[in-house]
């Protein structure tokens, strides 16, 4: 084996100096079929000559073009120069153009370290669709991972709206046992309304829920999701360490299995600013110099007002839930978390139900319908037969019978109401208590049981007073006294005119 820079040499003395295969041998004491091998060997390939191409003579209007106006489309190019005579095909333009497109300078950034306690990001994931009952919805990761000790907490909601963000935040500080001073955002609508340039409008519940746990907001530049790299990378993460190939029974059962991942896997990851110690460990370190979780909570839950119809159902989120039926044709109030739902009035509550995600169900609380089916009965009934079981309860018995042994009910109601006017409503409650004991019974035997126990207690015969059914009278009630008082008077004060 002989050097390259000998093999030079050799190449130079035959090509340049023009010697003998023999005299470069002797010269360079070399065995002479060695030089011949290295002067026979292959030479290298020279560059082919580039053909020349239809698109050439535009090269320069093209480079010209794309410096004044660098995101002009390659479609837009292409027509502009066949107006100028080009005749090749779009795809062999297309390339050239993405080779002269200038192209924007690689940015350099600077590495950012935080200080235990004192930053936490946060951004909201989308994870694709939630099968429901009638029609999928999209289902949404809540995510916060502090700066320092990368500790990450994750929640799934079925939307982005604003209560469902601050629930998002209560959930990570009681999961994380604590509260950040600064809090970074990507400009999201729940947090920033309007952005122009360095002045920002942030939402207002956003800034009145800050100013209760202690924190600052902070929306990262736009378009810098680098700012914000750490939950970057937890959604990352999160997208290839837990969600796929999972299987859930339901969103609670989701959120029960993200909080272990977030406890157990992804606190023994190594925490990538200390390569000693684990996430666990560097939010053990962290979490005493959080701030304290303020109590009671910050009131989050979801507040719509809805109008009762005819029917006792309130519609919230696409779903129907059910009130009692004394509250049709008011405005009641439905406060809502991600797992309950409560209906008040004023402050009176009217009904709690469990949290549907599906869309078009109907949520009923049996009580509710139950009562609303026993009103529709009692509606049902005549005016008397209400009257005379609210007054005799054992009549509904009493009436039963008498309908087994197919005897006309219409008589005997009107034949007991008449009963319950002469003799009162205990008297009658007394007769069809014990005549429910006897083998065979009508209302002919419950006035004989009336009619002797008037007797026995030697009483005058009572006498009906006939009045209408809605009379004020029949609410008026007369309590008779003794008579011994009159009797003690003398003749004398009888008959006195005074």
């Amino acid at each position: 084996m002989i050097s390259d820079e000998l093999k030079a040499h050799i190449l130079r003395l035959s090509t340049q100096e023009k010697w003998t295969p023999h005299a470069i041998a002797k010269h360079l004491q070399l065995h002479h079929s060695v030089v011949r091998r290295v002067l026979q060997a292959p030479a290298p390939p020279t560059p082919p000559t580039p053909r020349p191409r239809l698109l050439d003579p535009f090269v320069p209007f093209l480079k010209q073009t794309l410096e004044r106006y660098p995101s002009l489309s390659a479609a837009r190019l292409y027509h502009m120069v066949q107006q100028r005579g080009y005749l090749g095909k779009p795809s062999q333009f297309r390339a050239l153009v993405s080779q002269l497109r200038p192209r924007p300078a690689a940015q350099a950034y600077l590495r950012v370290q935080t200080l235990p306690g004192e930053e936490a990001q946060v951004d909201w994931a989308y994870f694709g669709k939630y099968p429901g009952e009638k029609d999928a919805r999209s289902l949404w990761a809540f995510v916060m991972v502090l700066s320092y000790s990368r500790m990450l907490f994750v929640r799934f909601f079925l939307g982005q709206t604003q209560p469902l963000f601050l629930q998002g935040h209560q959930h990570a500080f009681e999961f994380l046992q604590g509260v950040p001073k600064v809090l970074l955002y990507d400009n999201l609508k729940s947090a920033v309304l309007e952005r122009v340039g360095t002045a920002i409008r942030f939402h207002p519940v956003l800034w009145d829920f800050a100013a209760y746990y202690g924190f600052e907001p902070r929306p990262v530049a736009i378009a810098r999701g680098n700012e914000k790299g750490r939950v970057e990378r937890a959604i990352r993460y999160l997208r290839t360490s837990f969600f796929p190939a999972r299987s859930f029974a339901d969103l609670a059962d989701l959120n029960a299995q993200a909080l272990a991942f977030c406890q157990q896997q992804a606190a023994q990851r190594r925490c990538p600013d200390d390569r000693t110690l684990t996430v666990a460990a560097a939010w053990q370190r962290e979490q005493p110099l959080l701030r304290p979780v303020p109590q009671p909570p910050y009131p989050t839950q979801e507040r719509l007002e809805v109008r009762v119809g005819k029917t006792p159902y309130v519609r919230f989120d696409r779903n129907d839930y059910s009130v009692p039926h004394t509250t049709v044709r008011r405005t009641l109030t439905v406060l809502a978390t991600d797992s309950l739902v409560r209906i008040l009035e004023g402050p009176e509550e009217r009904a709690v139900h469990p949290r549907s995600y599906a869309q078009g169900a109907t949520i009923e609380d049996a009580a509710h319908i139950e009562a609303l089916r026993k009103q529709k009965h009692q509606l049902r009934e005549p005016a008397t037969l209400r009257e005379l079981q609210q007054a005799a309860p054992a009549a509904q018995a009493f009436l039963t019978r008498l309908a087994q042994r197919g005897e006309a009910l219409g008589p005997a109601i009107v034949r007991l109401k008449r009963l319950l006017d002469l003799f009162g409503a205990a008297p009658l409650q007394a007769a069809l208590v014990y005549a429910a004991a006897l083998p065979s019974v009508d209302v002919h035997a419950v006035h004989v049981l009336l009619d002797q126990h008037h007797r026995q207690l030697s009483l005058p015969p009572p006498v009906g007073t006939p009045l209408a059914p809605d009379s004020p009278l029949r609410a008026v009630s007369v309590t008779p006294h003794s008579l011994a008082c009159y009797d003690a008077l003398t003749p004398e004060d009888r008959h006195d005119p005074r």
